[in-house]
């Protein structure tokens, strides 16, 4: 069932004209804090409507109109956007939300607008049917073996040797996503993997055994149309908490040397998988055979990589969405040439929250852009693997800096002026 919310448009959007066209509809813009740039990004360019799973909140000012339904029932998400469009001449559909990539492109198609086929988000998303498509188009990538059983995965990680990583197929995120070294690991590594693809909706509960992909991991970021993609940063990943593979800070510079080199195997990732519309966060190894990909995420990365590739190139990618959205070429012409990186907090133990701070003298610091607290004092804190993003995180830094060496250094700075206290659970 969908929930109407009709505004005055005089009271929002900095009271824009809400009767300019065109108008785009953003399925389940997410939170404020990782995602709040992307939809103020949209709203600042044009008419705005959405439709989340809950009542409005931060999302208010930004939008014109609203249903409320939810977005994994397709008979409820496509009843919403008809409602919407029954009153809005809306134009474009987009989401920046992984899980619903396949839904919002059956929006857009049942709405008669832009976008590429419920078949190529799914080949995006289900990773078994991306390895398959990759290695036909002959993009490096891993070895990758499908296992229903432990029998399976003991098979299929004798074959590919070990160290493996096991990984479900259509989760995001890293949920569920192990690296295993020896054969004794293996039965609880698979256990963990296929408990990860059962959680937050997962579209499949296939687990896949795959090969380890040594060396730094990174991404490009790209933004396709009308079939041509064009890499426009690379993303520089931090990794913890071995053996599994959690984001802990990312760092983009418009100067990177990489993205020549590996822009080139980005774009035939992107082509091999059929995309030819929108923005894809491509995740590559660079090992010691070259880059192999990792996997293709056909949206705006997350941990605010797009508001990273904003600061440091001007390049707008929730625009760009938008944009793509309707079917209109996008303006990438970099604006900025400098980095930027974000450190995401993680306290040394799990437990409760006692105290967080940043020292008041750096706070007023101007290459320090954001600081953001995500747990308060009192809160649980758990970190990986029994706890996600959403409760191991207690907080975010963001600098700028002319170049990436003094990008890391300003995070180094910034960082060690941070306090967080955590009283162990007992």
């Amino acid at each position: 069932m969908s929930q109407t919310t009709t505004f005055n448009p005089s009271e929002s959007c900095n009271e824009r004209n809400s009767a300019r066209t065109p108008v785009v509809l953003v399925v389940a813009p997410n939170d404020e804090l990782y995602r709040g740039y992307c939809l103020a990004s949209v709203a600042a360019a044009y008419d705005t409507v959405v439709i989340t799973p809950t009542p409005l909140t931060w999302e208010h000012p930004h939008v014109i109109d609203h249903e409320q339904a939810h977005p994994y029932n397709l008979d409820a998400l496509i009843k919403a956007g008809q409602a919407l469009a029954a009153r809005h001449p809306v134009a474009g559909v987009l989401t920046w939300n992984e899980t619903l990539l396949v839904n919002t492109s059956r929006l857009a198609r049942h709405l008669g607008l832009p976008g590429d086929r419920p078949g190529v988000m799914r080949a995006c998303r289900d990773k078994a049917t991306s390895r398959a498509l990759f290695d036909r188009h002959q993009v490096p990538s891993a070895t990758s073996v499908k296992a229903v059983t432990i029998a399976d995965a003991v098979a299929a990680a004798q074959t590919i040797g070990y160290p493996v990583v096991v990984k479900p197929a259509g989760q995001a995120g890293s949920v569920g996503v192990i690296r295993v070294d020896t054969p004794e690991q293996l039965p609880d590594a698979f256990s963990f993997a296929t408990t990860g693809a059962q959680l937050h909706g997962g579209e499949s509960t296939v687990v896949l055994v795959e090969e380890y992909l040594d060396g730094e991991e990174i991404s490009v970021e790209c933004v396709t149309h009308q079939g041509v993609t064009t890499p426009v940063a690379i993303t520089r990943k931090q990794l913890g908490f071995a053996p599994y593979f959690e984001e802990t800070g990312h760092s983009v510079d418009a100067a990177d040397p990489l993205l020549p080199q590996v822009g080139p195997i980005a774009q035939a990732a992107v082509a091999a998988l059929g995309v030819t519309s929108g923005i894809q966060h491509v995740e590559m190894r660079l090992t010691a055979t070259g880059p192999r990909i990792v996997e293709v995420n056909a949206r705006i990365g997350g941990d605010l990589i797009g508001k990273l590739v904003l600061l440091a190139t001007g390049i707008d990618l929730p625009r760009a969405a938008a944009d793509l959205a309707l079917g209109r070429r996008p303006d990438l012409t970099p604006t900025r040439h400098q980095a930027a990186a974000i450190a995401l907090l993680y306290p040394d133990t799990s437990g409760t929250v006692t105290a967080r701070g940043l020292d008041p003298a750096l706070a007023e610091a101007d290459w320090l852009h954001q600081t953001s607290w995500i747990l308060d004092t009192g809160d649980r804190v758990t970190l990986p693997p029994e706890g996600d993003v959403d409760v191991a995180r207690v907080g975010l830094l963001v600098v700028v800096a002319p170049d990436a060496g003094q990008a890391r250094e300003r995070l180094d700075t910034a960082t060690r002026h941070v306090t967080i206290t955590v009283a162990p659970a007992a």
